[in-house]
């Protein structure tokens, strides 16, 4: 049996451990039986317990088998406490007090002062185990009995006597002949011992031999009934049911009276019982397996429960972090894309080539007109402004949102005016004949003054549109108004080049600092939640383990182990747009009858994507054309309309998600859906209905049509009807209007309805 001990150590700490992490009183019923399984397993000896009400001649019968008076007996009952005799060389007592005082004695004598029930019959609260050693072969052979207190007389004594059941490897229940299996006893069998796994049971019917013979027959009948309606546990050929008179029997045994003890029924249920004894000590594995899988059977329910419960708190507070972090990502996201549109317009303006096609021109002619800061201010300055809003909107946006890092606004200066050093002015007025030399405007230059000024501001147009670069080698000998317009032309180029340079630059430096701006920490979550993760971990890690020792003694369990929950990653770190991980895959918790393990969300470090290098083409030779006089501004190209309306689209979905953010929903971590679970508005009355209908037919849509097909119907005529598409086409631009004015107002109607 000592192997045995050795093997079931770990399982018996195993459910220790489980108790504890579950926090059961150590009053409870569940903490009880772990303490006696744990026990139980550690025990190397085959223990026997004698079992039933008081007066059934318990303490008789183990006197009898022993051949002497060990154990005090009485007609009254004696027995307070429970009696456990081992093998000794000699009879002798040891009684361990509460308060950790060992009483050696020889003899049973101190029994009579430790061991029975006072006055009061009741138990003596500070003895915590009597021990009694005795010199019996059958003891000899690791067998040991346990004579316990008899049931249905005190509280205590059931709850001793319940306890101390589920430790023993084999139970015999006394029976008294003369009433038979009252409905305590059946309660008691049920209870204590068939839902507990303890099925090792051997029934033995005392007071058989008080009985008139009529009426034992009577009772052996019946006895029959009660041992073939419980399936005991015991070898194959052995009954469960025995017939011994426990006083004639003791009586026999001390006058060595070998026929009365056969004829009171002792020897037969000696032999039958040493025979079960021996094949079970071979086999001790399946007396006790039983009676750990019951225990655990409750352990490890009991456990899943609790983490369940764990689970949905955790859960409850991830599905509402989850939701905050879902809704402000989804703005980061818009935000990074707009921020990311605006960039890349501006740096595209930026670019030398662009600049020089679209200003130089003007730079130069504004140069010869004397009226360069006029235009500077006029026409670049707001241009750029424009653009510069566009990129600074999205990250007062992002701020907004976030409440991060305050944005800095985008500032591109521009370098010096131009200084011009200019040839000496000639005196040959027939210079003003020369290609090109045409007045542009009614202005009067500062350069020459009168006629001159004005032709070096049409040489300007010529010579940009000739490309100076290609003139044959016989115009090197340019006029002076030709001499005049290339200076200008050079200082513009020089300055938008300065201009160029200088701006892309800051807006590189600006775009790294915006960074900043776009992105929301991610908090450190609240230490109670961090110790509910680890205490969820430490009770899974304990049903793991539990598990694990159960398989190891075979002991089958209907259970899986969970899965290693991966740490959380908790930190002040933040999300950035471009790596959107939030919704990572979850393990599930495999345990059978259990709910999907709630694992602490994966907080990752976003960063913006690494922006691809546009290809920086060689500047192409290009024509320019001379600035065109004053009039209606240009008709906007489709993509430029086109990106109006991405505009456009970005602030209402960003205006949606902030109501969407600050919404009661959103601080439940209820989960936001474009469609909202209530039905949209319906129409009161007619009139209503009918201007719904007429609005469908303005899309050409049928009522039944849901708003995101109204929404794409509105976003195809926009680009098909925008306005600035017809600005040179005056009756077309009139139509237009008024087929946007009807646009506009079926689509409020229609957004109204299913508000």
């Amino acid at each position: 049996m000592q192997q045995l001990y050795e093997g079931y150590k770990d399982l018996a700490d195993a459910l220790k451990t489980s108790a504890a992490l579950l926090g059961l009183e150590p009053q409870s019923q569940l903490h009880q039986d772990v303490i006696a399984v744990g026990n139980y397993l550690a025990n190397p000896n085959f223990r026997i317990a004698v079992f039933g009400p008081f007066n059934h001649g318990k303490s008789t019968l183990i006197n009898a088998m022993l051949g002497n008076r060990t154990l005090p007996i009485d007609l009254i009952p004696t027995t307070g406490a429970a009696i456990t005799v081992k093998y000794g060389s000699t009879l002798r007592t040891r009684i361990m007090l509460v308060d950790g005082t060992e009483i050696y004695r020889s003899g049973t004598e101190v029994l009579q002062q430790f061991a029975v029930l006072d006055g009061n019959r009741q138990m003596r609260k500070d003895v915590a185990s009597v021990e009694v050693f005795c010199p019996h072969p059958f003891l000899e052979t690791g067998v040991e009995f346990v004579d316990l207190p008899g049931t249905n007389d005190r509280e205590a004594q059931d709850q001793l006597v319940r306890d101390r059941l589920l430790s023993a490897d084999l139970v015999i229940q006394l029976l008294d002949a003369r009433k038979l299996m009252t409905l305590g006893e059946r309660e008691n069998l049920r209870d204590w011992l068939l839902d507990r796994g303890i099925k090792t049971v051997i029934f033995v019917a005392n007071f058989i031999n008080l009985l008139e013979p009529d009426e034992q027959k009577q009772i052996q009948n019946r006895l029959l009934f009660v041992a073939e309606s419980f399936r005991a546990e015991l070898p194959p050929g052995f009954s469960n049911l025995h017939r011994v008179d426990a006083l004639p029997a003791l009586r026999a045994r001390l006058k060595g009276d070998v026929t009365a003890a056969n004829s009171s029924g002792l020897t037969a249920f000696e032999t039958a019982l040493q025979n079960i004894v021996g094949i079970f000590q071979q086999n001790s594995g399946d007396v006790r397996l039983p009676r750990v899988q019951a225990i655990a059977s409750k352990i490890l329910p009991s456990l899943i429960a609790k983490i369940y419960a764990l689970a949905n708190e955790i859960k409850t507070f991830d599905d509402k972090q989850n939701a905050k972090i879902e809704i402000k990502q989804k703005a980061a996201n818009l935000i990074y894309k707009g921020f990311n549109t605006s960039i890349f317009e501006l740096r595209d303006w930026l670019s030398l080539p662009n600049l020089l096609a679209k200003y130089q021109a003007d730079a130069a002619v504004a140069m010869a007109e004397n009226n360069f800061k006029s235009w500077q201010t006029n026409t670049l300055k707001k241009d750029l402004t424009i653009l510069q809003l566009a990129v600074v909107k999205w990250l007062y946006q992002a701020y907004d949102f976030f409440q991060e890092e305050r944005p800095e606004d985008l500032l591109i200066p521009f370098p010096n005016e131009p200084i011009l050093n200019l040839p000496p002015k000639p005196h040959n007025a027939n210079d003003l004949n020369e290609p090109g030399a045409i007045a542009v405007g009614g202005g009067i230059g500062w350069l020459l003054g009168g006629p001159v000024g004005a032709a070096v501001v049409g040489s300007i147009s010529y010579l940009l549109n000739k490309n100076i670069q290609q003139q044959d080698d016989k115009s090197v000998q340019a006029s002076y108004h030709q001499q005049v317009a290339k200076i200008c032309i050079a200082a513009a180029e020089n300055f938008l080049s300065r201009f160029s340079s200088q701006g892309l630059s800051i807006l590189a430096e600006y775009e790294q600092k915006a960074a900043k701006v776009i992105h929301f920490p991610v908090n450190q979550e609240p230490l109670e939640i961090t110790k509910k993760r680890e205490e969820m971990q430490r009770l899974q890690n304990g049903f793991n383990r539990l598990l694990q020792e159960l398989t190891k003694a075979n002991i089958p369990a209907k259970y899986q182990p969970y899965r290693e929950i991966p740490k959380s990653q908790n930190s002040n770190s933040g999300y950035s747009p471009a790596n959107n991980t939030a919704n990572q895959p979850r393990p599930e918790n495999t345990a059978q009858n259990a709910e999907k393990k709630v694992e602490p969300p994966r907080q990752q470090v976003y960063s913006p994507p690494p922006q691809a290098e546009k290809k920086v083409e060689p500047p192409r030779q290009q024509v320019y054309s001379p600035p065109p006089p004053p009039k209606a501004p240009p008709s906007p190209r489709p993509h430029e309309v086109e990106a109006k309306f991405r505009n456009w689209e970005l602030d209402e979905e960003i205006a949606r998600i902030k109501a969407e953010m600050r919404s009661p929903a959103s601080q439940t971590g209820k989960q936001q859906t474009n469609q909202s679970s209530e039905p949209p508005n319906q129409p009161q009355n007619q009139a209503e209905k009918d201007k719904i209908t007429r609005a469908y037919s303005v899309f050409g849509l049928q009522p039944s049509a849901s708003f995101a097909e109204v929404k794409q119907a509105y976003r195809t005529l926009v680009k098909k009807w925008h306005p600035d598409l017809f600005v040179n086409q005056p009756q077309l631009l009139k139509q237009a209007q008024e087929k946007m004015r009807l646009v506009n107002e079926a689509y409020t109607i229609l957004s109204a309805k299913n508000s």
